[in-house]
């Protein structure tokens, strides 16, 4: 499939629909260029597939599915190997259930006893979550299927998640919050990355041009896309955070078609950005197919 072909016969109007899911679990397909929705799920403990009414809560029905140990106690096992073994064994379960993205593993540090996702993220060390994580974004990306790494970056506690502003000091982003999505990104090239709900250091993850422009495209190299966490949008601003390098915003909404369209058209949004965001979702779906 051509990427720059899709891209110069989509319309305005099509490339503003793109940066927004078509529903709950979907991407936005453009049907008439061969380009489909794809769906994902979350994960890594075990997938989390809805096929009816979604929700990003756990409220609703999901299909059966094997429950995996959680990420603490694999990380508890020290093996790499391991961690690997499972993601594909995930990613076998993801391309039965024509899942094309695992929304995981989460990477965060665990800071604080009180963090509601302790259990999904592997340790409070940071080479130990960076290596474990890049192992287990390996083994599902080895079937062809996508992962997700989150939150990013700095979400470690539940008090106020969808606004707290977490406060990190240069070194201490550095030395403890951000190298195992580093170690994660440059050892495992992950399809996607999820921004976190809070802010950091004043700026929602979301609209936080030094961290997902500068920092992970820029100093690490990330090529996916960045896409939200579900549901941001009521709290983060959806123009601040195209321009700031996120790509997908979800769930899906046609508020964010409407909003993008009329940004794009006075300038607040430029159309290199626009079609920088449609492009890198482009070239994940492309995998997917």
């Amino acid at each position: 499939m051509d990427i720059e072909k899709i891209l110069q016969q989509m319309t305005l109007e099509e490339k503003a629909d793109f940066c927004s899911g078509s529903d709950f679990w979907h991407t936005q397909p453009v049907e008439r260029l061969g380009v489909p929705a794809v769906m994902m799920s979350d994960g890594p403990s075990g997938l989390r597939k809805q096929d009816e009414q979604g929700d990003h809560l756990g409220i609703n029905e999901s299909i059966p599915a094997v429950c995996f140990p959680s990420s603490a106690a694999v990380a508890s096992s020290f093996d790499t190997a391991l961690a690997e073994k499972l993601g594909e064994t995930l990613g076998n379960e993801c391309r039965a259930e024509n899942l094309a993205l695992l929304l995981g593993p989460g990477l965060n540090i665990k800071r604080s006893p009180l963090c509601g996702r302790n259990f999904e993220y592997f340790s409070e060390d940071p080479y130990l979550s960076g290596e474990m994580g890049a192992a287990l974004v390996n083994g599902i990306q080895s079937n062809g299927v996508g992962s997700c790494i989150k939150h990013f970056a700095a979400n470690d506690q539940e008090t106020r998640r969808l606004s707290v502003n977490s406060r990190v000091d240069e070194r201490t982003l550095q030395e403890i919050y951000l190298p195992a999505f580093e170690t994660a990104v440059k050892k495992a090239r992950p399809w996607t990355v999820m921004c976190s709900y809070n802010r950091l250091n004043g700026a929602y993850a979301s609209e936080n041009k030094p961290l997902l422009t500068d920092i992970l495209r820029g100093a690490w190299g990330f090529d996916g896309f960045v896409m939200t966490d579900w549901g941001s949008y009521d709290t983060a601003d959806s123009i601040r955070s195209v321009c700031a390098g996120t790509n997908l915003l979800t769930p899906g909404s046609k508020k964010h078609f409407r909003m993008i369209l009329k940004a794009v058209k006075r300038n607040e949004i430029s159309k290199a950005a626009l079609q920088h965001s449609v492009k890198q979702i482009v070239k994940v779906l492309v995998r997917c197919i």
